[in-house]
């Protein structure tokens, strides 16, 4: 979720938690301590990293009292060193011999609780404890994910939709034995044994393996495995299984089947979740369902001439409406009852707006697209659904990514943060480490403060926690580590949360690429597209997830 240069190695006390694998951390983190006093030393880091000694509290977050399934609302607390130590350090190992050496697999979710970093890719949930890196269980949901919601219940609960089981191309094969004369491979099926002729193509190598190389099909090494093992692009299945997960154990809650939804595709549909409520929209429909059991409580699967472009939940529930199609097109931003899916007020955005995405639903706030190549304003609402303000972006000022299809159409604008007041946005980088996080009034959609980054490291914001901006700030030189900064929207002041460093393996840290979770006083670095570490080397697997915690 956002940019840095080539990583730093970590720390000696990254390296003393896991001795064990002392020589891959090598790679990845080497002595934080030595770095720090290195950086601290060179002048103006030293200051930064005392600004405020008073401000760093106990480690980890402050609970707000709230019932089990209203949605989760801690308010973090500095630690009480900044110095990173390795709390999860997550390796999806034999990637590259599963999926092959330039391969990825989409890895969408990243949640944690007090006791869990749960991970989810292709169609499987992961669960790693704290200080162990160890696995503690792994859910198999049938299908691939193709939505998540980034809230989570009180009690550590989250909604997770999933494709429907696919059938095997050569199900119907394994019946007969053999295939037809001349009937070719599909998806990687592997050919059962006949002529030598067979079995001379069956050690050919498979297509993907001659896009890697370059190299004709008859001199690839494939395996020929199946697809389903090698590749991770969402089988040609609906998106229509919705379950409900305990982030702790993995026990899947229960599990429905969405109501008249053929065509609810990964790029259309989204999950969201309010207390008690967990809701689902997608192009011609939408459902709700209670928490507790996964009964029905209402949907909306008729014909319309507006259908559903997406959710946005959190305290309250918010759903985008498009009316009609190409110079006709026009959207309707609505707050519904979550219980009952009544509209409580409406919001017609103006004609002529090309795309709209939701940005925030408390605050409510929507982005829009005039020219369509990304967001030109984005406008405030108040609680009744009235315009409150505009905030412009001008073209290639500000960094945006909510047009950005990957999972879910809505509240994927990882580099925007709002509040209640106060909108918060990071300018593009006029060079690599340059650039500011930029804070709105949004009663009148003028700028606050600007925090300039001052060459340390381009910087975006993460979240709002009791009156601070966290932000994320990327090693500006790769010797330096990267950060986690607290900014204090009042006064300007800038206080590290945590210092570390992101393994090259991880790639660069972009918005809308990887997920930077702060729960619990820790941060949790998570790609959502694994790839096999590079390099000749490089043992072949995938960087899934880094966990730091302070003293």
């Amino acid at each position: 979720m956002s940019q840095g240069p080539p990583r730093s190695q970590f720390t000696q006390s990254v390296l003393a938690v896991d001795n064990a694998r002392k020589q891959r951390r090598t790679r990845m983190l080497a002595g934080l301590a030595g770095l720090l006093a290195l950086v601290l030393c060179a002048g103006g880091w030293m200051l930064w990293a005392a600004a405020d000694d008073s401000e760093a509290g106990d480690q980890g977050a402050k609970a707000v009292q709230q019932a089990p399934d209203a949605i989760r609302n801690t308010v973090e607390t500095a630690p009480s060193s900044p110095v990173g130590h390795l709390a999860v350090d997550y390796q999806e190992k034999r990637f590259a011999q599963r999926f092959g050496r330039d391969a990825s697999v989409r890895a969408p979710g990243t949640w944690a609780t007090d006791k869990t970093l749960v991970r989810g890719v292709g169609g499987t949930l992961k669960g790693f404890a704290f200080g162990t890196s160890k696995e503690v269980w792994s859910t198999e949901l049938g299908g691939p994910v193709c939505g998540t919601t980034r809230h989570v219940t009180a009690d550590g609960r989250t909604a997770v939709l999933f494709q429907e089981p696919v059938k095997a191309p050569d199900d119907d094969k394994k019946k007969d034995g053999k295939k037809k004369d001349g009937e070719k491979d599909k998806k990687g099926a592997k050919k059962p044994k006949g002529k030598k002729g067979d079995d001379k193509n069956k050690k050919k190598g498979s297509k993907k393996d001659d896009k890697r190389k370059g190299k004709d099909r008859d001199k690839g090494k494939g395996k020929g495995k199946d697809k389903k093992d090698r590749a991770d692009a969402p089988a040609p299945a609906p998106c229509t299984q919705l379950a409900l997960v305990d982030l702790d154990t993995g026990k899947k809650l229960w599990q429905v089947t969405l109501p008249d939804a053929k065509d609810a595709s990964p790029t259309s549909t989204n999950v969201t979740m309010t207390r008690g409520t967990v809701t689902v929209a997608w192009s011609r429909g939408s459902a709700a369902y209670d928490m507790k059991g996964g009964e029905r409580l209402w949907q909306d699967t008729r014909p319309s001439v507006c259908g559903n472009a997406g959710l946005a939940g959190g305290n309250v529930l918010l759903v985008l409406r498009e009316c009609g199609a190409d110079a006709d097109r026009t959207y309707r931003v609505q707050r519904l009852d979550p219980r009952t899916g009544k509209a409580l007020w409406t919001y017609g955005v103006a004609s002529g707006v090309q795309r709209v995405h939701l940005v925030s639903s408390e605050p409510a706030v929507v982005a829009v697209a005039v020219r369509g190549t990304g967001v030109d304003k984005l406008l405030a609402l108040d609680d009744l659904g009235a315009y409150r303000s505009t905030v412009d972006m001008p073209e290639g000022r500000y960094i945006d990514d909510c047009f950005t299809a990957r999972f879910g159409t809505v509240e994927t604008c990882d580099a925007i943060v709002a509040e209640r007041d106060r909108l918060f946005l990071a300018t593009k980088p006029k060079d690599p480490e340059v650039n500011r996080i930029v804070s709105f009034d949004l009663a009148t959609g003028k700028v606050v403060r600007k925090f300039e980054s001052r060459g340390r490291g381009a910087m975006y914001p993460l979240e709002l926690s009791g009156g601070r901006l966290l932000a994320f700030r990327g090693s500006a030189d790769g010797v330096a580590p990267d950060a986690v900064v607290s900014l204090d929207p009042e006064s300007g002041r800038e206080t590290p949360f945590l210092l570390f460093s992101v393994p090259e393996g991880a790639g660069p840290v972009k918005p809308g690429e990887t997920d930077v979770l702060v729960e619990g006083g820790r941060v949790f670095i998570a790609p959502k597209e694994l790839r096999a570490e590079p390099g000749e080397r490089a043992e072949g697997a995938a960087y899934g997830a880094l966990g730091v915690e302070g003293a």
